[in-house]
C-alpha cells in the first residue's frame, strides 16, 4: 500500500489527477476510500446526499433570514425598523456581515436586542454614507460601530471624514472609531478561524463536499491553496454565503473568534449607558 491510500483495490483512482494538489495527503486518502465504497455500492457521487435532506439543511441555516434577487433590500429595511429607537448600530457591508455578527452574539450570549444594539446591512461600502449621517453626529448620534473588508477600507475612511468622524488615516483611527477591517473578508476570517479541514467536514455534513471537489478540480482553481478554494466555493452563490456566514460561525471555536467580528459587538456593547 503506497502513501495515499488503497490504490491497488480501487479501480480508477491510482493516479492524482482527479485531486488538486493543495489537498494534503490525509484527506486524498479519506476521498480515495469514501469513493472506492461509492464505486462497490453502485453510487456515482461519493458525497451525495438526499435534496430534500439538502434543502432542509439550507432552511434551518437561512431560517429568520431573507434570501433571493430582493435580499438586501427587504434586510435592510427589517434593521432599520427595529433601528427606530436603537442606543447603537453596527453598519456592515452585506446580509452575510449581518448573519456572522447576529450569530456569534447568540454564542456569546449576547442580547443585542436588549442591548438596543442593531446590525443593519447597509448595500455595500460605497452605500455606508447616508447611514453615517442618519445615526452619526449630523443625525441621530447613536453609538456607532462597524465591519468592512479591506478592500474598502479606504472608502470607509473617507465616509467618515465626509460625515463628521473626523480624519482617520490609518486601521487604528477607524478602530478608534469602532470600525474594524476583515483580512480579506468575512469569509477569509473565519476559514482561518475555523480552519480548512474542519471546513471541509462542515462542507460534507451539509452535503456540499462534492461541489468543493469539483471546484477544487477545474483548471483555474485545482493548484490553488485550499483556503483560496474555499473563499471562492463560499463567494460563488449568494445563498450559500449567507448559510455558511452562520454555519462557519456555529463551527469556530470561541477562544478563536476573529478580532475585527470580536471587536465590532465589544465597541457597541462597551458604551452600554451604566
Amino acid at each position: 500500500m503506497n502513501q495515499v491510500g488503497y490504490d491497488g483495490d480501487m479501480p480508477g483512482y491510482v493516479t492524482d489527477r482527479w485531486q488538486p494538489r493543495a489537498i494534503n495527503t490525509g484527506y486524498r486518502r479519506f476521498d480515495r476510500i469514501v469513493a472506492w465504497l461509492a464505486t462497490v455500492s453502485g453510487s456515482k457521487d461519493p458525497h451525495a446526499m438526499d435534496k430534500s435532506r439538502r434543502r432542509e439543511l439550507a432552511r434551518q441555516a437561512l431560517d429568520g433570514y431573507v434570501s433571493g434577487p430582493n435580499a438586501p433590500i427587504q434586510a435592510t429595511a427589517t434593521a432599520l425598523e427595529k433601528a427606530t429607537d436603537c442606543r447603537a448600530v453596527v453598519l456592515v457591508e452585506g446580509i452575510s456581515d449581518q448573519i456572522a455578527l447576529e450569530a456569534l452574539a447568540v454564542r456569546q450570549g449576547r442580547d443585542l436586542e436588549g442591548d438596543g444594539a442593531v446590525i443593519v446591512p447597509v448595500g455595500g461600502a460605497q452605500g455606508i454614507e447616508k447611514y453615517l449621517d442618519r445615526y452619526g453626529p449630523n443625525g441621530a448620534d447613536v453609538v456607532i460601530g462597524g465591519l468592512c473588508d479591506a478592500g474598502e477600507e479606504a472608502v470607509i475612511r473617507r465616509r467618515l471624514e465626509k460625515a463628521g468622524f473626523g480624519a482617520p488615516a490609518s486601521r487604528t483611527d477607524l478602530e478608534a472609531l469602532g470600525f474594524f477591517v476583515c483580512v480579506e473578508d468575512l469569509e477569509d476570517e473565519l476559514i482561518r478561524a475555523v480552519g480548512t479541514a474542519a471546513v471541509e467536514i462542515l462542507l460534507d455534513s451539509q452535503g456540499d463536499l462534492g461541489s468543493f471537489r469539483t471546484l477544487q478540480r477545474q483548471p483555474d482553481w485545482r493548484t490553488e491553496p485550499v483556503d483560496a478554494q474555499l473563499r471562492r466555493f463560499f463567494g460563488s452563490g449568494a445563498r450559500r454565503k449567507l448559510r455558511y456566514a452562520r454555519l462557519l460561525v456555529q463551527s469556530v471555536d470561541l477562544d478563536k473568534v476573529p478580532y475585527p467580528l470580536e471587536a465590532a459587538l465589544s465597541h457597541v456593547e462597551s458604551r452600554r449607558p451604566a
